[in-house]
Formats: C-alpha cells, sequence, structure tokens
C-alpha cells in the first residue's frame, strides 16, 4: 500500500466514525489506492516491475530487431489483433522491427489475408515462423512456399509443452510424439521451404534405452496475449475468452528470458477477479492495451462459458454459430456414410477428439443415436466435456465442463488419455500411413493430429475413396457410386507422413480407414479390407481403383 493511502487511514476511520468497521475501511482504501495508482505513478515505490497502460503503438515500441514473439491464440480464435496491426503501422513506417522470430502453438490469423500479422509478414518484418497450424493465415502460407523466410510445422502439443519448458528453465522438451512422421530429422524434418534448416530446432535422442525427438525453440522474449480484463494491478482475466491457450507459460517464460509481457484486454475492471479466475498475475505483465472489442455475434455467448448450457441445447447453439461460417464443411452424401459408419465405433464412457471436416459427422450422428449425451469431447485448446464448434471459431467449445491450458491438454492426449479420436486424411498409402497435412502446393501443417493420433488406443481416418469430382448415391442403406473422383486418396507412397503405421503397430492401436464405400484396418501387411457397404462391387468399385493388394477379411 502506497504510503499516501497508509497517511489517509486515521482520516477515513474518523469519518466513518466507527473504528471497527474494517470492512468498510478496507473498501474505501482499496479504492483510494487504485485512484492513486492510476493518476499518480510517481508514488509506486523504487524497483517495483508495474505493468503500464499503453497505447498500441506505445507498446509494440517495447519490440526491438530480432526479437523472438510468442503468440497466444489457437488457429483464428482469440488472436490479440491490435497489437499485430500497430506492429504493421509501425514497421510500414520505419522498417523497424524487423528480423523477427514469430512462434505460435496454434496458428495466429483471423483468416483474413489483410488483418493481423499478415501485413508486417508480407512486408518483410519476420524472417522465421515456427507454428503448429497456417490455416487461418492464407496470405502467410502462400508467402512460406515461395521461400520468402525460415518456416517451420511441429506438432502443436509439443511447441505448447516446449514453452512449458522453457517457463520452467528447461531449453526444451523430450516426447515421442514425432517419431517416424515428417518431423522427424531422419525424414523430412520441420522444415516447410527449401530455406527452413535450423537443425537445433528439433533433434533424436536416447534415453534409457528408448528414442525421443527434443523439440527446443528460440528463447522467446516478447509475449502478445489477448485478454478479457485487467484490474488495477495489472492482473488478467480470461473470463470471456473462448479459451487461455499456453498465456501463463508464455508469459513465464518471457520473464525467465528477461522480456517483455504485453496484454490487449476489452476492459480495465475496478473488482479483481476472483484468484483462481486470474490466468496472468500482474507481477509478470509490463504493458497493458485497452482495445474496445468488436461486436460479437450473439451466438457466440455460448462458447464463452458465462452460463451453463445443458446437453439438450447444444445442437441449437451448434447450428446458430455454423450459420455464421464461411469455411463450414459442405454436406454431401459420401461424407453422411462416412460420419454413419464412423460414428459407429464409439462407446459409452468415451474420451474422444474429433478432427475438423468430413469428421464433424460423426458428431452429427453421434447426436441423432443418442451416444452423444454418452460420451465426453475434448478440443486441443483446452475445452473438456462440452460440444466442439467448428469454421472460424474452431478451438471453441458449447457447453464446457472444463476449460484449462493448452500444455494439460496435450498431457492428456500424449500419454493416451483418449479413447478414440476421429480424424481427416489426405492420402493413405500401401502401408498404412497417412497425409494429413500436406497436399500438393497447399498445406495447412499438422496441428494437433499428431498428438492426438500417436498413443489414442482407436484411431478412425474419415475420408472418401477419391475426391475431386466424386458422386455417390444412397438409398436406405445401399451405396452406388455414380462416379469416381479424379484424384486417388490410396497411392503407393504418401508424399509425407503424418500419421506412421510402424508406429502404431508397435503401439497395438486400433487403425480403421472409414470411406463412403468401405472400411480398412490397418494390419502387419498394411490395409485389410474389413467391410464392403451394400450396393458397391468389391472388384469394380474398390480392389481394381486400388494401386497396391490388400489383404481381404
Amino acid at each position: 500500500m502506497s504510503p499516501a493511502v497508509s497517511a489517509a487511514v486515521p482520516l477515513l476511520i474518523m469519518k466513518t466514525g466507527c473504528p471497527n468497521r474494517t470492512a468498510d475501511v478496507y473498501c474505501l482504501l482499496i479504492r483510494l489506492n487504485r485512484l492513486l495508482f492510476l493518476t499518480h505513478r510517481k508514488l509506486r515505490p523504487k524497483g517495483v516491475n508495474m505493468f503500464e497502460l499503453m497505447s498500441a503503438d506505445q507498446a509494440v515500441s517495447l519490440i526491438h530487431d530480432g526479437d523472438c514473439i510468442c503468440v497466444n491464440s489457437f488457429v483464428g480464435i482469440e488472436n490479440p489483433v491490435e497489437l499485430h496491426e500497430a506492429i504493421y503501422r509501425r514497421y510500414h513506417a520505419t522498417g523497424s522491427p524487423g528480423n523477427l522470430t514469430v512462434i505460435s502453438s496454434a496458428g495466429f490469423g483471423v483468416w483474413d489475408k489483410d488483418r493481423a500479422a499478415e501485413g508486417y509478414i508480407r512486408e518483410g518484418a519476420v524472417s522465421c515462423l515456427v507454428c503448429g497450424h497456417f490455416g487461418a493465415m492464407p496470405s502467410t502460407k502462400k508467402l512460406v512456399l515461395e521461400d520468402r523466410f525460415e518456416a517451420y510445422n511441429l506438432p502443436l502439443g509439443c511447441i505448447s509443452h516446449a514453452i512449458r519448458a522453457q517457463a520452467s528453465g528447461v531449453p526444451g522438451t523430450l516426447s515421442k510424439v514425432g517419431l517416424d512422421i515428417f518431423v522427424d530429422p531422419r525424414r523430412e524434418g520441420p522444415g516447410i521451404n527449401g530455406i527452413s534448416h535450423n537443425p537445433d530446432l528439433v533433434k533424436v535422442v536416447e534415453l534409457d534405452g528408448e528414442e525421443f525427438l527434443y523439440y527446443k525453440l528460440q528463447k522467446i522474449n516478447v509475449a502478445l496475449i489477448k485478454g478479457t480484463a485487467a484490474d488495477y494491478k495489472g492482473n488478467i482475466s480470461f473470463d470471456d475468452m473462448f479459451m487461455s491457450g499456453d498465456a501463463l507459460s508464455i508469459c513465464q517464460a518471457v520473464r525467465a528470458n528477461h522480456g517483455k509481457v504485453i496484454v490487449q484486454v476489452d476492459r480495465m475492471v475496478d473488482t479483481p477477479s476472483r484468484p483462481r479466475n486470474t490466468i496472468i498475475p500482474g507481477c509478470l505483465v509490463d504493458a497493458i492495451v485497452v482495445v474496445r472489442p468488436e461486436e460479437r455475434p450473439v451466438a457466440y455467448r455460448a462458447l464463452t462459458g458465462s452460463f451453463e448450457i445443458p446437453y439438450s441445447e447444444w445442437h441449437g447453439w451448434h447450428e446458430m454459430i455454423d450459420t455464421l461460417s464461411s469455411i463450414r464443411p459442405s454436406s454431401n452424401p459420401a461424407y453422411d456414410i462416412i460420419g454413419k459408419r464412423a460414428s459407429m465405433e464409439l462407446k459409452e464412457g468415451d474420451i474422444v477428439n474429433i478432427g475438423i471436416g468430413i469428421p464433424e459427422m460423426v458428431s452429427r450422428y453421434a447426436r441423432k443415436s443418442g451416444m452423444l449425451s454418452r460420451i465426453t469431447m475434448t478440443v486441443e485448446s483446452g475445452g473438456i466435456g462440452g460440444f466442439p464448434a467448428s469454421g472460424i471459431v474452431f478451438g471453441a467449445m458449447i457447453g464446457a465442463a472444463s476449460v484449462y491450458d493448452m500444455a494439460n491438454q496435450f498431457d492428456l492426449y500424449d500419454n493416451g488419455g483418449l479413447d478414440i479420436c476421429f480424424m481427416g486424411a489426405f492420402e493413405v498409402d500401401r502401408c498404412g500411413n497417412v497425409n494429413a497435412h500436406r497436399a500438393k502446393d497447399n498445406f495447412s501443417g499438422i496441428g494437433g493430429f499428431a498428438n492426438i493420433t500417436a498413443k489414442t488406443p482407436t484411431v478412425v481416418f474419415c475420408m472418401t475413396f477419391n475426391t475431386s469430382g466424386l458422386a455417390v448415391g444412397r438409398r436406405q442403406n445401399v451405396v452406388t457410386i455414380e462416379q469416381n473422383g479424379s484424384i486417388p486418396k490410396f497411392v503407393p507412397q504418401v508424399g509425407s507422413i503424418s500419421f506412421s503405421a510402424k508406429r502404431a503397430l508397435a503401439n497395438r492401436q486400433r487403425v480403421l480407414y472409414v470411406t463412403e464405400r468401405c472400411v480398412f484396418e490397418l494390419c502387419s501387411s498394411g490395409l485389410r479390407l474389413t467391410e464392403v457397404y451394400p450396393g458397391i462391387d468389391k472388384q469394380k468399385d474398390i480392389l481394381e481403383l486400388l494401386p497396391f493388394s490388400v489383404e481381404e477379411a
């Protein structure tokens, strides 16, 4: 408490007329202390590290050439947009800060090539990007493939854990996630383009006779965070946020590395949050930027956790949210067939993760069958026990029972805490390897896919047999292939490995490949054809179209 406030105590007690009214006096003291703090910052004791209220342009002046920035966001949600745009304004005007490295577990776009970080990345401020997912960054994805700067794609959970490692004073993190897939330096390594060859980012190490990958990030010294509110002590709450992500670990790591923590919030508040609701304590914060939030659609209130949403209302809220998304998956008979068949693998009590795209159809049929109310859904950003949203708000959850730090969610995934997962796939080869992160001339990144599929006992890939022109008919339970697509999904060898069949077999995982015409299962020799749907000609519609032989059940 400041000396000025301490000196006011006798006066305040006299004013109340009752020295025993300690609660009233305390409240008055708090209000006076806050007022003095906000209007007379020079009263603070020397040597106390306290935040400053700044404009966005003032805050980004704390960033210097060559800094390593860590952004807390998840694909397209909860990005500190105004801070990014202030960096762009400064770089555009002065050419600084340049030579930046930017790290984000799950990416930091907003699905708009002209907003957030896209501008300063396009103009050349960034020399290196390390992200788990690039899907919400349309301009940046193109620049990566043009070799404009170094770019690396690591499993989302491994980045999250590497950030947490820095927060604890450890240079990197050990993980079995990534062994035998593209990120393994004995295969491709994590570099996305022709100029990305950092040998220190991922290494193979042996410990107690076992192989691990060692993920080591550059020391991060700037944090860009989006929060809901800050109190007069600088404590940051996330009350209206869809997730908190890596926020605390990022701030702790930056503090350990003697850097700067910059937080964008919607508002300042008079009353501090309850201690358990404060995600970032004020002692870790250097600058707070108050930016009035853009108005969100009313439907998005369901994603904040600010009120209880019973199971019976999940579908209604999801329908409202889905209509707002410009990237929601289109529905067609093939997707319906796949979703319905895949959903039959669910069992009561399962803890589940469902990927975006075709796998989302699984939840639709789980709801129709009543199974959705008897399983626990999860999402990579930290939500458990609700219904995952999709499209531009992927990562948020309707009616979540819990939303915790992202690193904790990947503790669950990496150690086989899920019972089953449903993932998409670009292509599958004769061995059962899957490429889900990089198509020809395009990529989004591995995201949480590698962590989710690494040890989950049952992995179900949901994919069409081929694509681009595929037309499927269905009458009752009879399926007809009206036209095959021109691009096969089953290939002799995948272009890049996202999922290792060899490692899945060693882990004794059950792996299914569910299509609109049949189901394959992973076996020691590759793929086994285990199920052909009514109406499908096994020879003409399946075996003759495969570029390799398969076992038949």
